[in-house]
């Protein structure tokens, strides 16, 4: 504990009469619903699975512990649907019509580990792009209601049958329009299936349309029970307070996890309620576990980007949820006595009916407390006097206990620190006076519960590794998804081939034929990156197999420079080969700036080898070990990631993967 007086904690003689009263005389205000962090969206926790332990079980203690790290109370995952959703794309369970896979991605493994290590975690699914097959050649998911509520159903099945995971809460479509009908199916059919419990969330994006459509139709308003919004900036509007509804900020934060983001996460946190009467704020994301160059790189409560390493690192965002997470549960209630402090800052205030009480005052600067999203507008904030006083039930209340931070400074010391324990008792009640300074965050709260967890150091950083290679032969694998490969367009699943025994019996394969119902601008063709941003002189070579006769066609490539929402622009050295026997050399994903092409004599249903070589200016090219080019110059870009790839959505499979790039 640390006793020093960082902050000056006073008990007041006499209440002021400008104190700030915190009562539950005349009843509580909203239920708390939880703290939560989306995984998804996509492809955000890609790189955690593929952590070696201790390291992957430490990420998750200090994720989901209770009274550890950031103790949250709410996981939400992406329903995996084949598309690019910001940062990757994750399988779904259901490809095609017939097929139903409930062990691809990661995401069920997620839940797993978060259930483990907390009993009572709220479980959240959220589609953000659907499979192709459920648009019927339209990018919507809406053709056919009861076809894609079954597929969304069907997914909160198989996360019971073959999980045992019980899902709270499902979405609608990820900051796309809402179809008022399909949410009234899907509350039908999941109630005809028995799944009274799973609760609907709508519509994940805007306060409105929703909550005017709610107001006007009684069937829609029975079928939700959240009116979730993104980035609202801490406040909601009339309509949906009218609802009577739970009012949700169901993505929120979305900012580089250093002290600026904490701050901004720490004024969130607070004032989504004080503003807004949120009674839950979810953060994108839960764990920056992609590669960093991506777009909103860094962005969870915590990184963990390096799996080749073990690296990972809890900054102060995971600290700042610890102020709310660890000293309250959903099924508490917000006290109507909460505001903004007269000189910058708010506080709130809840309770567990039982006698227990948590305060949380934060005096968040605009310089450390700027958001990507929200932008929330600017707000001074002066050093102050702030004097509570407790009344109603808690004017009995003898100590409080005391965890304090700060952020903007060069250590870690005052991030989630114990203070001496504030004992509030004399002739006047129940009060206390708090020194308040920019910057701050305070909790005081008669739990004894708190901690601050840890871990020894992890690792120290190190870049991916400069040659690498994966032959993809395994046999039973634990999750679909080749180590370190992020797709990006497409998916790239493990595969058996049962017609060819030798070699190449374990591949990895591209399995999507079709275009899925987009979320992003996805690609025209499908790619898969790996490596480190900075490589610009490497070898890549890839054993290829080109499925689909006449038109099919692969690629590898390296120095490529986007991925993610902005994939499509990706630039790089693509070493193309095509079912109609040519080839050719791009500076784009597109495929429409050529450095050189030919004939090279090649077939559907064979493996070829590819091989390219870039250094400096200049790259080369061979097929089979025989040279197809060489010393051709190129001048754009200077770096970039390794990837394979095929020319449109078809089937194809790679095999013994081999970078170097030691040159």
């Amino acid at each position: 504990m640390i006793t020093a007086a960082l902050p000056l904690l006073l008990c007041a003689l006499l209440a002021p009469s400008n104190a700030y009263v915190l009562d539950d005389s005349e009843g509580l205000g909203r239920e708390f619903d939880g703290i939560g962090a989306v995984s998804g969206g996509g492809a955000t926790s890609r790189l955690l699975v593929n952590y070696p332990e201790p390291y992957r079980s430490q990420i998750l203690d200090y994720l989901f512990k209770p009274n550890f790290g950031a103790s949250l109370h709410i996981l939400k995952v992406e329903i995996g649907g084949d598309g690019q959703t910001t940062d990757g794309t994750e399988p779904s369970h259901m490809h095609y019509a017939l097929d139903e896979n409930y062990f691809r991605g990661y995401e069920w493994w997620l839940m797993k580990e978060a259930k483990k290590r907390n009993p009572n975690i709220t479980l959240i699914g959220l589609p953000w792009s659907f499979p192709g097959w459920l648009g019927k050649g339209f990018n919507w998911p809406y053709v056919n209601l009861h076809l894609t509520a079954y597929y969304v159903m069907s997914w909160i099945m198989g996360a019971k049958t073959y999980h045992n995971l019980d899902i709270n809460y499902v979405g609608i479509w990820n900051e796309r329009a809402f179809n008022a009908d399909y949410i009234k199916v899907l509350r039908k059919m999941l109630d005809y299936q028995g799944l009274h419990h799973v609760k609907i969330i709508a519509s994940d994006n805007l306060w409105e349309p929703i909550s005017f459509a709610m107001l006007f139709d009684q069937k829609l308003h029975q079928a939700i029970e959240v009116i979730g919004a993104h980035y609202p900036g801490t406040s909601s509007v009339l309509n949906a307070q009218l609802t009577e509804k739970k009012l949700w900020s169901s993505e929120d934060y979305s900012t580089v996890n250093n002290d600026v983001g904490a701050g901004c996460w720490a004024r969130i946190l607070n004032q989504n309620y004080v503003n807004g009467y949120m009674t839950s704020t979810i953060a994108w994301n839960l764990v920056a576990s992609y590669y960093e160059d991506l777009p909103y790189g860094q962005c969870g409560l915590m990184t963990a980007q390096e799996p080749w390493s073990g690296h990972y690192t809890v900054p102060a965002p995971i600290w700042v949820t610890a102020h709310t997470t660890q000293f309250t549960q959903p099924g508490w209630h917000y006290l109507k006595t909460v505001g903004h402090l007269e000189k910058g800052g708010s506080y709130v205030a809840l309770t567990d009916g039982l006698g227990n009480l948590t305060i949380i005052v934060e005096t968040m600067s605009h310089k450390h407390s700027r958001c990507i999203r929200p932008l929330l507008p600017y707000f001074n904030v002066s050093k102050q006097y702030a004097t509570f006083t407790l009344k109603g039930s808690f004017s009995e209340i003898p100590e409080l206990q005391v965890w304090y931070t700060r952020l903007g400074q060069p250590t870690s010391k005052y991030l989630f620190s114990q203070l001496d324990s504030l004992w509030l008792l004399d002739s006047s009640g129940a009060n206390f006076t708090l020194e308040l300074k920019e910057d701050e965050l305070f909790t005081l709260t008669t739990l004894t519960t708190g901690n601050k967890g840890s871990y020894p150091l992890p690792p120290k950083s190190e870049p991916f590794p400069q040659v690498y290679a994966d032959d993809f032969n395994v046999d039973y694998p634990d999750f679909s998804e080749a180590p370190n490969f992020a797709d990006q367009t497409g998916v790239f699943e493990y595969f058996v081939n049962t017609e060819d025994y030798g070699e190449h019996r374990f591949t990895l394969r591209q399995v999507l034929n079709q275009r899925p119902i987009t979320w992003a601008a996805d690609a025209s063709n499908t790619i898969s990156i790996i490596g480190d941003y900075s490589w610009s002189n490497l070898t890549i070579r890839c054993d290829v197999y080109i499925e689909t006769p006449e038109t099919g066609g692969v690629f590898i490539a390296g120095r490529v420079t986007k991925g993610g929402i902005w994939v499509r622009s990706a630039r790089g050295i693509f070493f193309w080969i095509f079912a109609n026997g040519n080839y050719k050399v791009t500076s784009d994903l597109s495929g429409w700036t050529i450095y050189t092409s030919g004939y090279a004599n090649i077939t559907a249903k064979k493996w070829y080898t590819l091989t390219l070589t870039i250094k400096g200016h200049y790259c080369s090219g061979k097929i089979n070990g025989k040279s197809l080019w060489t010393n051709i110059r190129i001048n754009f870009p200077k770096n970039g990631w390794a990837a394979i790839g095929t020319h449109s959505f078809e089937f194809a499979q790679f095999d013994n993967f081999y970078v170097n790039a030691s040159q």
